[in-house]
């Protein structure tokens, strides 16, 4: 009874595993379609090699040991109840993981400050802005070249960076488009900074990481990286012929009172110091820095 209960267990565990490793297949942090989440997945890949190294041996140890230690082994094994201590192992014991970690601090280190989201992204092509504000429970982006903004859905050109300027009406919440980079943090009265790029066309799925009530896991957007800049100029256009408007702030306040799984809305103009305005609207509020300082 017991060996046919440990196969059991021994064979849903294999079963869940294999079912972990295949759904891992399309995980969107390996399958990265920017610059930024290339390097995050290299850092992940890097991190996994070097912390197997010693994953690795200890279960490989530990099966041999619980092989050759059996209560059915009857081969003649050293039997030393008394033993307590040995410098060999422990140097070993110590050693290796000490080296690992040194290594592994050393390349966060570099990758932290090679990574940092603020930092521009070295390209040839003019960077683009877009404004982001979280609202609850969905995202507002405004283009201030265009004076354009959409709901829940973000374009962009392929292979020209996108400086994301981002704050928060309410509540603080995290901004995550896993197939291109970093996350950030986006938080009321304040403006983070994230820089990224796409270099594949196609839709990418953003989301907020960050709980913050009620309506959190519906909080999500598309991002549409366009094959040009023609194609991306055409999309404004479309936006611009949008009926829909956000001409004063009683019409914003009215988009930000909170609603579950908001539809992609586009409006055709919106004030033109509206980001301002939603991150000076809290006492004690950090404005953007100078373009020459962010």
């Amino acid at each position: 009874m017991e060996a046919s209960r440990y196969k059991s267990i021994l064979s849903r565990g294999s079963l869940a595993t294999a079912v972990l490793f295949l759904s891992g297949c399309n995980s969107a942090l390996l399958d990265p379609k920017g610059a930024i989440g290339v390097q995050a997945k290299e850092l992940i890949i890097t991190a996994l090699l070097l912390m197997l190294i010693v994953v690795i041996p200890v279960i490989l140890m530990t099966v041999y040991f619980a092989y050759r230690y059996r209560a059915t082994n009857t081969t003649d094994e050293e039997y030393a109840p008394e033993w307590a201590h040995s410098t060999k192992i422990e140097v070993v014991v110590w050693t290796v993981p000490l080296i690992i970690i040194a290594i592994l601090a050393t390349i966060t280190w570099h990758s932290t400050h090679e990574m940092e989201p603020s930092k521009p992204l070295v390209s040839d092509v003019e960077p683009m802005t877009i404004e982001v504000v979280a609202l609850d429970w969905k995202w507002l982006f405004i283009y201030p070249d265009h004076q354009i903004a959409t709901v829940n859905y973000v374009a962009f050109p392929k292979d020209v960076p996108v400086k994301f300027k981002l704050t928060s009406d309410n509540i603080m919440n995290a901004f995550f488009i896993p197939r291109l980079g970093s996350q950030i943090y986006a938080m009321p009265g304040m403006v983070t900074k994230l820089n990224l790029i796409a270099n594949h066309e196609g839709d990418f799925r953003g989301f907020a990481s960050n709980y913050s009530g009620e309506g959190f896991s519906q909080m999500k957007f598309t991002a549409t990286a366009l094959p040009d800049r023609a194609a991306f100029l055409n999309w404004v256009q479309e936006v611009k012929a949008s009926p829909d408007r956000i001409e004063d702030w009683e019409q914003y306040s009215a988009l930000a009172e909170p609603s579950i799984a908001a539809p992609v809305t586009l409006f055709s103009s919106v004030p033109p110091f509206l980001f301002t305005d939603v991150v000076t609207q809290h006492p004690g509020s950090m404005n953007c820095l100078p373009e020459n300082q962010g």
